[in-house]
């Protein structure tokens, strides 16, 4: 995304616009669900619902970004919130003690941002948080900490897995 932005200043100035205030919104959420998620194991509606509203700008900017509507980019934010939200409802019913319906939640809101930049954003986003998930837990049982029962809040792996392919340029 950081690559992205000057062209995206270049191509068209409102969706440079746009796509910055979705971004400091995201950093603001997720920093405020991290210390909840941390401290309580929930992820609270009234972060994460006002959180699929504040991820449309995204959507108009892939509209209106390259100069010309672009309604591929504009299916691929909302199919992006669409594949997270499915894929994380299948692992919740299937596993609901090892994954939170916030995280359902969370997932399709993180779509949309990493739908914004393509669909491996997506698929890369979502391996970041499982590993670094995966990576904290062997770590947990390693040190004695924990055992493979112990409860870990995930969103803040989802948040930063999805930050860090953000972030990242693309390969």
């Amino acid at each position: 995304m950081i690559v992205r932005l000057p062209e995206l200043w270049s191509a068209n100035p409102l969706a440079f616009w746009l796509v910055v205030a979705s971004l400091a919104y995201y950093v603001w959420m997720a920093a405020r669900l991290v210390v909840i998620d941390v401290r309580s194991h929930l992820l609270p509606n009234r972060i994460v619902l006002p959180s699929y509203w504040m991820a449309v700008p995204l959507a108009v900017a892939a509209l209106i970004g390259g100069g010309g509507l672009d309604i591929p980019a504009v299916v691929r934010v909302f199919g992006g919130g669409v594949v997270l939200w499915v894929l994380y409802f299948v692992l919740r019913i299937a596993y609901p003690a090892g994954m939170g319906f916030g995280d359902v939640k969370l997932a399709g809101v993180l779509g949309l941002y990493l739908g914004y930049l393509s669909w491996e954003h997506v698929l890369w986003g979502t391996a970041a948080a499982f590993l670094m998930g995966g990576l904290f837990g062997l770590g947990l049982i390693l040190l004695r900490r924990g055992t493979g029962k112990t409860a870990i809040p995930f969103g803040p792996f989802m948040l930063v897995g999805a930050a860090l392919v953000l972030v990242l340029p693309a390969a």
